[in-house]
């Protein structure tokens, strides 16, 4: 596949910070876990003496320098600091290495892994010696790629849920003073009913949202690439199902009526392999969650127009 970005930096840790930011850039939403899963520590430095995750927030760094007796430590991170050697996620949360001096040895490891992201390393240069010096990076965008913008962060309905969960408590009560009074019982029937529509509805309100953004991401014709919008969504569809772990999903593939139909039947099996790998590999779902099934061109979206660019997708249904 080819590349989308391109890193070109000044030292081995500046362009290392480079191929995180390249990272962020592609995937806007991602978490600090999504960058450590992404960018796994044993693989890319091995084992030592530092313990925890590759990458760790700032703040985190900070303490746990003022934890030790070392004034080394404490000086390493105002440097990082000061020299604003981090990046920073979606919500604002400064992040930057854990520990990690970037050699020889290890430097193509992180150059590897950033491949895996379609991420390419120009051969960096190294930093200008003396005070004030400092390395740098910048990133350029390769083969027509534009990076997503990230949306705006919705805003919390924490309030809704509290004033549910107020309502339910306030009938549970009604309910139980009426059963005190040898009324009829079945009030808290409809209570206890009424709490199972709220969880059920949100539930389905979740998935269709999800399903509406994902079943709307169409494939290049004869590519079995997942497009990077439905990357975005399978991103927060693993999310859903790491809440429901009860969610099995079956993800059916779908193409265009450009070729034969022996090869639009491989092709629309592809597709939804692609879809259940990204989720297994990517996202940690387990395999038993996830079915892949083709139809070729025999579902068309658009039977009007059987070439049609929404003909080639692949959609999920929940089957459990």
């Amino acid at each position: 596949m080819a590349s989308k970005v391109r890193v070109y930096g000044k030292a081995m840790g500046w362009t290392a910070l480079g191929i995180i930011d390249a990272y962020l850039k592609m995937y806007p939403h991602a978490t600090l876990e999504d960058l450590n899963k992404a960018f796994p520590r044993e693989q890319l430095v091995g084992n030592n003496r530092f313990n925890g995750m590759l990458l760790e927030t700032v703040e985190n760094l900070q303490k746990a320098a003022a934890a030790t007796e070392k004034t080394f430590d404490d000086d390493a991170v105002e440097d990082m600091i000061r020299k604003e050697w981090y990046v920073t996620l979606q919500d604002g949360t400064k992040v930057g290495f854990n520990n990690v001096i970037w050699t020889k040895e290890t430097f193509p490891n992180i150059v590897n892994q950033a491949k895996l992201y379609d991420i390419e390393i120009a051969e960096f240069v190294e930093a200008e010696k003396g005070f004030g010096k400092r390395g740098n990076y910048r990133l350029e965008y390769l083969n027509g790629y534009v990076p997503p913008v990230p949306e705006a962060p919705k805003k919390s309905k924490a309030w809704l849920w509290i004033l549910i969960g107020a309502l339910v408590v306030v009938g549970v009560l009604l309910a139980l003073l009426a059963r005190s009074c040898n009324k009829e019982p079945e009030v808290i029937t409809k209570e206890v009913e009424k709490t199972v529509v709220v969880h059920d509805t949100v539930y389905v309100q979740e998935i269709e949202e999800i399903e509406k953004n994902y079943n709307a991401a169409e494939f290049k014709a004869g590519k079995a690439d997942l497009p990077e919008a439905a990357k975005f969504v399978l991103h927060d569809l693993a999310k859903v199902m790491e809440k429901h772990p009860e969610i099995k999903l079956r993800l059916e593939g779908h193409a265009s009526a450009e070729g034969t139909e022996a090869f639009n039947q491989k092709l629309s099996e592809q597709r939804a392999q692609a879809a259940v790998d990204f989720l297994i590999n990517q996202e940690g779902i387990a395999p038993e969650r996830l079915e892949a099934v083709g139809f070729g061109s025999s579902q068309l979206k658009n039977a009007d127009d059987p070439k049609a660019p929404e003909n080639r997708r692949t959609e999920f249904i929940v089957v459990e």
